[in-house]
């Protein structure tokens, strides 16, 4: 009796112990989602050393990563700076990769830093970054004032850029110029979380799900302030809250198209991937997202994830994803793009990690948005 009694009760404080490690699991691997930090790399980003540096070129350690095509941030504390393509004919260790380097916008870059490669390419504001025109505007939301930068324009179809997980708006300075050149007002906000923004209410993110309502606070503003109808220009979660904009905003009517990149369209799987990147241990990954879903209300049944209903969709959609996107996978938007081929057009991009479309390939990119946005404008 002993025996079996001791053996129960070992049994209970190993399923109660590991309940607990599973909610604890869940807490900590949904951070990344549901505490977003912007401008904090996203977990499993490669950490590389610089080896050497000059005023035109970077050795950085050889990975996938260091060889990736395209313009990328390189980011340490104290440190930014941009790089291009990798320089194919430079002289280099067997351990290492020469990379073009474009600019040095903060700190130094020393031998022995340890950088990461973000699709963070411009840090300040779009005036001290790009030299664009701009004001710093606040949109009421239901929870406060939210800061957004204004570009002027001459059209009256405006741009609404809306960033997504581990970074702020400065992300979409990449576009600016761009749409600068096509004459598009660009608004880009920082909602509820951000840096200057009000807080959630319960402090946590949800992917999407509540975040779209400041959104529709910003195509309000830009309706009152003469945009004719907008186009939403999303990152990651950021797409996501665009698609939840068109699919339940009340001023749906008035969004002409929208530009999804990287979007984060499956909640589960991209819990699941974040949770795996804190190394999460395997057999606590299910009940560890499980535990997120719930924290963020995610599993409640009137809580349905973006772009579930491809036949709700009522406008154009150009749609950037590609294979390599470790944390939002791309099978859901190519699915959406076959449910909907008569609206969705999807651009595939290969070796760009999460959010890093537009760095991987910009001019192909552009070349997209451009033939996609001139029926709009």
């Amino acid at each position: 009796m002993r025996t079996a009694t001791a053996t129960a009760a070992a049994v209970a404080t190993t399923l109660v112990g590991a309940g607990a490690a599973a909610v604890a699991a869940g807490r900590y691997a949904a951070d990344a989602a549901l505490r977003p930090e912007p401008g904090r790399p996203l977990p499993g980003t490669p950490r590389l050393s610089v080896h050497s540096s000059a005023p035109d070129r970077v050795a950085l350690t050889r990975s996938l990563a260091s060889l990736r095509p395209g313009t990328y941030g390189l980011a340490a504390p104290g440190v930014h700076a941009v790089v291009g393509p990798v320089l194919d004919g430079a002289a280099h260790d067997p351990d290492t990769v020469v990379r073009r380097l474009v600019a040095v916008t903060h700190g130094r870059l020393e031998p022995g830093t340890r950088v990461v490669l973000t699709p963070q390419v411009h840090l300040g504001d779009p005036g001290s970054a790009l030299g664009l025109d701009h004001a710093d505007v606040d949109i009421p939301g239901e929870l406060g004032e939210l800061p957004a930068w204004f570009l002027p324009g001459a059209r009256d179809t405006w741009v609404i850029a809306v960033h997504g997980l581990g970074a702020g708006r400065e992300h979409a300075m990449v576009v600016m110029p761009f749409l600068h050149r096509l004459r598009l007002p660009v608004l880009a906000l920082a909602y509820r979380g951000d840096l200057g923004a009000p807080a959630s209410p319960d402090g946590l993110g949800h992917l999407g799900e509540s975040e779209w309502r400041d959104v529709d606070a910003a195509i309000r503003y830009a309706l009152r302030y003469g945009a004719r109808r907008v186009v939403l220009h999303g990152w990651s979660t950021g797409a996501a809250m665009a698609l939840h904009a068109a699919e339940r905003s009340a001023l749906a009517g008035r969004i002409g198209g929208l530009v999804l990149d990287s979007p984060v369209l499956d909640w589960h799987t991209t819990l699941r991937a974040l949770a795996a990147a804190r190394r999460t241990p395997s057999a606590l990954l299910p009940l560890a997202v499980r535990a997120a879903e719930g924290r963020a209300g995610l599993r409640a049944a009137d809580r349905t994830a973006p772009g579930a209903d491809p036949g709700a969709l009522r406008v154009p959609v150009l749609l950037f994803h590609g294979p390599d996107d470790a944390i939002a996978p791309w099978e859901p938007s190519r699915r959406l793009a076959a449910a909907r081929p008569d609206l969705v057009t999807l651009k595939t991009v290969r070796d760009a990690p999460h959010g890093a479309m537009w760095n991987a390939d910009p001019e192909g990119y552009e070349e997209a948005l451009r033939r996609f946005l001139t029926p709009l404008m």
